[in-house]
Formats: C-alpha cells, structure tokens, sequence
C-alpha cells in the first residue's frame, strides 16, 4: 500500500464514523459482561474502547458478572456448585465466595481503566469509575421446592443516583449483589442487573458481551438483525445456542419490549468488537428491536439530505441523472425510500406520463445495503404505487442494470416506444436502454 492510499483510507474511515459520533454523544449505554470477558485476553482492549466511548461523550454503564471467578473461590474451599432453574444455588459460605469473587472482579476493572501509559489509548485520560449501592434486592425463595437462600432478584434501581454520576462525567460499574431493606446481601444474576439497570435509566443501547459472535441459526450463521418477535422464536427453538446467548437472549427481549432503543449481543472473545459494531454499517453481533430497523415508505421533505447523500456518488459515476436539490425538492412526493436504522439507503420514484403509462425513476441502493434485496422491495413499492393510480405500463432507462431488469419481467424496447414527451426529452450521449413492464 503507497503512503498515500493508506492516507486516504485513513481519511476515509475516520469521516466514516463521524456520523455515529453524532449520533451517540450524550446517549446512554449499559454494557454487560461476564466474568469470562475480564479474564479473557482482550480484556484491557475492552477497557481501551470504553474509555474511547466515555471520550466521544457516551454516558456509559458497565455492569459485570463473575461466575468463574465464583467457581474458583468454590473450588478453593473444596465446595461444588449447586444450580437450579439456570440460578445458583446460594448458601451463607456461597455467599462469602461470591462477595469476594465480586470484589476481585470489580478492582480488576476499576485498574484497567485507570491505565494512562503513553502510548496507549488511555494516554492522557482521567476516568472516575464509580461503583456504588445502586441494586435493591429481594429474594428469590423457594423454587419448585428449592431453596435458593442469598440468590436474589432486582427489586429497585436506584436510577436517579446512577444519571446523577453520569451527567458529571462519571463511568458507572454495577455490580450483581444487591441489598435488600432488612440489610441482607443477596447474589443476583448479571443478565439481569443489566436488564434492570438498562430499564430503569432509559439506556439508548444495551449491549452483552458474549461467547458467541451473537445470536446464530441452527447452521451456525449469525442473525445480524432481529425484532423482539422473531428472537422470541429463536428462543423457544434454539437448542443450539451458546451457553451466555440462552442466559443473555430472554433478558435482551424483555429490555427492548420494556423500551431500550437497542440491544445488542456480540462476542468478547475478538478485538475491537464494540467499536465495530458501533461504528460500522453492518456491525459484527446481532441487534434487537421492537420493530424491524428497515422502514419502506414515501419520502418526505426532511429525506432531501439524506437522499442527495444516497444518489449524488451515482450521479457522479454517471449512474444516475443529476438532481439539484430543488428539483428534488419539488419532486419529492414522487419518491419512496428505504430508511434503515434512521439512515436513507435506498430510493426510487415514480413519473407518469398520461393516464397509463409511468416511470420508474431514480433506483438506488446504498451498496453496503445491496445484498438486502431493497431493490427488489422498492421496485415492487413503486408497482403497487403504479397500479393505485390505474398505471398499465411501467418503463425505466437504465445505462448499467439492464440485466436486473430483464430479470425481473422488463422487456427491452426502442426509444421510440417512449411517451412523446419522455422521448423529447431522451438524452442521446447517454444512450440509455430502454425497458417497460405490463402491470
């Protein structure tokens, strides 16, 4: 690589992300992780992305587990672990190993993001990490006949002293012990901490840092996007899944149903996984939401920005006919778009030349978008549109997608099968093929 492509790759994916640095500057995130992320290899890579976060002006919870750490205190006093229903099984000495387990794990974080070593990322950072009696506690009790003794639900956050921390600057760390009313000290699952917390403070993202690269199907292949519905689905069938994945997925559906804007499961176990998913695209984990992040409608005039910056690189290429942005203005009740997670990737519109006859105008998807098949939803958009209005025949002139037309049910025509006043306006250096289609 010459200096001055590495340059402008640099360039260009720093200008990249800048619109994510937009977008998240005084959000709140919650970011949960077990006890496996702080032991494992990337685990001063974490906190290197979350003082990154905290610098980009993120409000950002940490809430941590601890179950090996647990499991070695248990093995350190000769004792086993006792589980039921997916909670351990807490008794007086259990306790005292999770307390200190706990304890450990939170110092542990409390150091990583307190490096500042030149030449690092930490370099010139002050980060207060702030831990504190956030988690009001309640026993779990008897389960089918079991008594659960110390393990704990969340009974209340104290999430009034959490954004208090938060509004100064403040990294908080939640960690899962809570105390109950009557001063007992109760274990409570970290999945769950993260749910409530996330919950309790209106967090824009919840993210869990899994064993997995997220959520898979059976053949193993990563479901980049769910809706609450759909995991649902894969919860009730997936056998298949990591063990952190089937902890982590139910608490992830309840947040997002609950009101979290995005919940995202990823992997711990690469570098640089929550930037990557945060600052890309395409992301590297899976991300739940309500309802689904694509949204196929009509444009409206607050889309002018975001359409100009979706088709003014086609345009440039020779793609597309240039607009001005008044004529896109002007026109702009012709187009449908395909928003994706706020962002305008995909567009078309509609022209009609007397009572039968139409134009499918302005075809463009994001190419980071292509493999999504919104082409394919926008054109089928734009019949139905068509047919509304009692429209026959749809044509469109294209200089590179011939084939996509052809396949599907375009049929080449002449120029002179044009309207007549399409066809006064054929721009003959371009030589664009004609195509129409019956509806």
């Amino acid at each position: 690589m010459t200096e001055y492509s590495g340059n402008a790759q640099f360039v260009s994916l720093f200008r990249a992300v800048a619109p994510y640095i937009n977008l998240f500057r005084g959000k709140t995130f919650v970011v949960a992780f077990g006890g496996r992320a702080i032991a494992g290899p990337f685990a001063r890579a974490l906190a290197y992305d979350a003082n990154l976060l905290a610098a980009l002006g993120v409000h950002l919870v940490l809430v941590h587990g601890a179950r090996p750490q647990i499991e070695e205190e248990l093995r350190e006093k000769g004792m086993e672990s006792k589980f039921h229903d997916g909670c351990r099984v807490t008794d007086a000495v259990t306790l005292d190993c999770v307390i200190d387990a706990v304890g450990s794990v939170y110092l542990e974080i409390e150091a990583l993001l307190s490096q500042g070593l030149p030449d690092t990322p930490m370099a010139n950072s002050r980060m207060r990490v702030i831990g504190g009696n956030y988690l009001v506690a309640k026993p779990l009790g008897v389960i089918d006949g079991v008594d659960m003794q110390y393990a704990g639900s969340v009974r209340k956050v104290d999430a009034e002293g959490i954004k208090a921390q938060l509004r100064i600057g403040n990294i908080v760390a939640v960690s899962p012990i809570g105390v109950s009313p009557t001063g007992e000290i109760f274990n409570l699952s970290m999945e769950e901490v993260a749910e409530a917390t996330a919950i309790a403070i209106g967090a824009d993202k919840l993210i869990f840092l899994s064993d997995s690269q997220g959520v898979t199907n059976r053949q193993g292949e990563l479901l980049d996007e769910l809706t609450v519905d759909a995991a649902e689905r894969v919860m009730a069938e997936g056998d298949w899944l990591s063990p952190d994945v089937r902890r982590y997925l139910p608490a992830a559906v309840r947040a997002s149903r609950a009101g979290v804007g995005r919940v995202h499961l990823i992997s711990y176990a690469e570098d640089g996984t929550l930037l990557r998913e945060l600052f890309s695209r395409d992301g590297v984990g899976t991300i739940i939401t309500r309802e689904s992040l694509e949204i196929l409608r009509d444009a409206r005039p607050d889309d002018i920005g975001g359409l100009i910056a979706l088709i003014e690189p086609m345009e440039d290429a020779g793609i597309l006919v240039r607009r001005s942005r008044e004529l896109l203005e002007r026109e702009i009740s012709r187009f449908s778009v395909v928003e994706h997670d706020g962002m305008i990737v995909g567009s078309a519109a509609l022209y009609p030349y007397g009572d039968d006859q139409a134009e499918l105008a302005c075809l463009a998807v994001h190419p980071d978008f292509r493999r999504w098949g919104y082409g394919e939803k926008l054109l089928r958009r734009i019949e139905a549109r068509a047919r509304a209005v009692g429209i026959r025949r749809l044509f469109v002139l294209t200089t590179v997608t011939s084939h996509w037309f052809r396949e599907r049910g375009f049929v080449e025509q002449s120029v002179e099968d044009l309207p007549e006043e399409k066809r006064l306006m054929y721009n003959l250096q371009r030589r664009s093929k004609v195509f129409s289609k019956a509806l």
